[in-house]
């Protein structure tokens, strides 16, 4: 049925979760992935445990749903890219790195492995990056300019722009010499960030390097870990916003260091790499008032989404959010940002039917390790790097500007006279 609630002049469609779902053709659950994502808004049925959409709304989601779904491609358009790294199946709440599931890979090797597995198809085992000391002294420089409150993705950004001045062989586009690059560029990356604890030894992993930037806590085995899990996991997620950026790039031809950088220019939002940081500062205040009742209640209330819930792509729990989780519980520091989060998970669940995401179980690890808010977003980009760098080879390999969508105008027709 719907709900008509009179507005202002004219009455206002309401539609359930139900009629929702039959419109757009998905689940449920989907609706209010939809909502977290900040595609619809939702509106509590007074009185009841429900919500109600906006048919409007509702009707425009479709019709650009089936725009992208239907809709012909312009000049130089393509509707979906063809890519042999990632597959999400979304029936079984699963995702695959070139065949293989990604929650085991994480779970059984580093991060370094499981990028080269990613870029090459070829398990590398004990593999290490090294850092070309001429791009980490240059990232240093120019990252130790920047102002002291300049956040960690601004630092990464800078610091791989330098390191491409620094590498005259930037512009050498074949798949030997990217990957040169993309070995060097992530630790320099990570060396170029602020250390809070003494720098790493040659040999360390990638996750033993980024914990001395992001924790003063010595690095026990259990929770480093987990960072190194955590990086396994982001490295690549099909076609994120960021790696979407990064395609566009580098079908333009830009070399690898550019391509990271478009990438890293997409994060920043609070739907993307950002999102973390609110999970992580929502953390701090359950665990301060006790109960994620009276959080959530004053979140609901300022009409802002419960960061850490729900992802597009999955009707139940994230599987990179499951995997950490099972890993957090093997460390006794992490088990009241865990309780703190499940709580999160069931209050909100009295509204909307929504699961936990990896950025929900990134604010676990970075709250529980004494690190700060933007620590998940470092993390993230760290990670994804990786996967922007696959992403980046393989469209080396596609036509030259091929990801170039044709507008659809729809201003004033012309022509139209001069304005005065």
């Amino acid at each position: 049925m719907r709900d008509q609630e009179p507005g202002p002049g004219h009455p206002e469609r309401r539609l359930t979760t139900k009629e929702a779902a039959e419109l757009l053709g998905v689940k449920p659950e989907t609706v209010y992935a939809y909502v977290s994502r900040g595609q619809l808004s939702s509106r509590r049925v007074p009185g009841g445990r429900g919500s109600t959409f906006d048919a409007e709304d509702v009707e425009t989601l479709a019709r650009r749903n089936r725009r992208e779904s239907n809709g012909t491609p312009g000049a130089g358009a393509e509707q979906s890219v063809r890519t042999r790294l990632t597959l999400i199946d979304q029936n079984q709440n699963r995702y695959y790195y070139r065949g293989v599931d990604a929650t085991e890979l994480a779970a059984r090797h580093s991060y370094e492995e499981v990028a080269e597995w990613l870029w090459t198809g070829r398990m590398r085992h004990g593999t290490t990056f090294t850092a070309p000391r001429a791009s980490v002294e240059a990232a240093r420089r120019a990252v130790d300019a920047l102002p002291e409150h300049t956040g960690p993705t601004d630092r990464l950004r800078v610091a791989a722009i330098a390191a491409a001045v620094a590498d005259p062989l930037r512009f050498d586009l074949s798949e030997g010499a990217v990957l040169g690059a993309a070995r060097g560029l992530i630790p320099t990356l990570v060396a170029a960030l602020p250390p809070k604890l003494p720098t790493h030894r040659d040999g360390d992993s990638m996750a033993q390097r980024l914990w001395g930037r992001l924790s003063r806590q010595p690095a026990a085995q259990a929770p480093l870990h987990v960072l190194d899990a955590a990086l396994a996991l982001l490295v690549d997620h099909d076609l994120a916003a960021s790696t979407l950026a990064v395609r566009v790039a580098a079908s333009a031809r830009a070399h690898a260091y550019a391509a990271v950088t478009a990438g890293l220019g997409v994060i920043e939002g609070p739907l993307h790499g950002a999102a973390s940081g609110l999970a992580h500062r929502l953390l701090l205040d359950v665990l301060d008032h006790g109960s994620a009742g009276p959080v959530i209640a004053e979140e609901l209330r300022a009409g802002r989404r419960i960061p850490g819930l729900g992802h597009r792509l999955y009707a139940q729990e994230d599987p990179r959010a499951r995997a950490l989780f099972a890993l957090l519980e093997e460390i006794p520091e992490a088990a009241p940002a865990l309780a703190a989060a499940r709580d999160i998970v069931v209050t909100t669940a009295r509204h909307a039917p929504l699961h936990a995401n990896v950025d929900l179980a990134l604010a676990v690890l970075t709250t529980s390790c004494g690190m700060e808010a933007s620590a998940g977003e470092t993390v993230f980009a760290v990670a994804r790097t990786a996967g922007w760098i696959a992403h980046a080879l393989e469209e080396y390999g596609e036509r030259p500007l091929r990801m170039r969508p044709s507008g659809l105008y729809v201003g004033p027709k012309p022509p139209r006279p001069l304005p005065e």
